[in-house]
């Protein structure tokens, strides 16, 4: 029988500590035998969420045992890891365990060092700070989930119900995945990553630098925002804006303008009722197909996708 254990610290995010216990004590053979034996364990044996306390069963033994170790997010990044829970991976991966993570679980596993060399996601909101931290992580924050054989990340909360279910996928099959995730009432697979929730801040309007220029974009989606047309209003040449560009935003101008096009359509498109080929023209974009081929890029999904999935009723 495969074991699993779940292994939680303090500060451990609740929706990410219960997301693989549902899934693995749920999933059941065609014969209806249980093919996982689950177990949570504790950096000790209570361990402090955000809003209560919990008791758990063991301690960080339990680790040397698994199969599989499911590592959940936690609330404090800023939160030191706990020494015995990193020897405590390093070992059991040397052995040849499956380390998993639940969204801002990728920092406990990033702190082993196996990550390194790796890519890997977390939650999109902290995605840039596990880059930062360790820098030898190539970090994708457009993804719900990464399997890197072994070692596996996930994206925030729900995201964890997809890697799951991954995982039963990889090591029972597509049946018994799919009658676990009936089981669950989640789709086995959703379509698109997790770019499409993200929320992009506006750019500042301090006066200074491009920020009146970005603002001015973000407001002018349908205008001429060629590259000519964007210098003249900066009142700069085409090759000083586009170095302004990358040294202030790490892109091009067209990279800009594309991005604050597409999150103009997915608001359209999540307020409105009007056509794809409507929400394209107050977009900016020249064709529908357009607005389409960029939104399989970016958010690896489709406009009719995306609108069933955020647009109420």
């Amino acid at each position: 029988m495969h074991e699993v254990v779940v292994v939680a610290s303090h500060g451990v995010l609740a929706f990410d500590l219960s997301t693989p216990c549902e899934i693995f004590r749920s999933t059941r053979r065609a014969d209806g035998r249980a093919p996982y034996r689950l177990k949570v364990c504790g950096v000790t044996r209570k361990v402090e969420t955000t809003d209560f306390e919990i008791r758990l069963p063991a301690g960080l033994e339990a680790l040397a045992g698994a199969d599989t170790i499911i590592i959940p997010g936690v609330a404090d990044l800023d939160r030191e890891v706990s020494r015995e829970l990193v020897q405590g991976l390093r070992a059991a991966a040397a052995r040849g365990a499956r380390l998993a993570s639940i969204c801002t679980g990728a920092f406990l596993l990033a702190a082993t060092g196996l990550l390194a060399g790796k890519r890997a996601t977390t939650h999109w909101r902290a995605a840039a700070e596990l880059a930062r931290r360790y820098p030898a992580i190539e970090v994708d924050p457009n993804v719900l989930f990464i399997d890197e054989g072994n070692l596996l990340t996930s994206a925030g909360a729900t995201a964890g119900i997809d890697l799951c279910l991954h995982l039963v996928r990889r090591d029972f099959g597509a049946a018994v995945a799919a009658n676990t995730a009936r089981m669950a009432v989640v789709a086995l697979q959703r379509e698109g990553g997790q770019a499409q929730f993200r929320v992009d801040p506006p750019p500042p309007n301090d006066g200074e630098s491009l920020g009146p220029l970005l603002v001015w974009i973000e407001e002018h989606a349908q205008a001429d925002l060629s590259l000519g047309a964007l210098a003249r209003r900066a009142g700069m040449s085409t090759r000083t804006l586009s170095r302004r560009f990358r040294e202030q935003t790490g892109t091009t101008p067209a990279q800009w303008v594309v991005h604050v096009r597409v999150r103009r359509a997915q608001r359209l498109l999540e307020t409105t009722g009007h056509a794809v080929e409507r929400v394209a023209s107050l977009a900016g974009f020249p064709t529908a197909a357009t607005l389409r081929a960029q939104f399989q890029r970016m958010l690896d999904t489709s406009p009719r996708s995306y609108r069933r999935s955020f647009r109420p009723g």
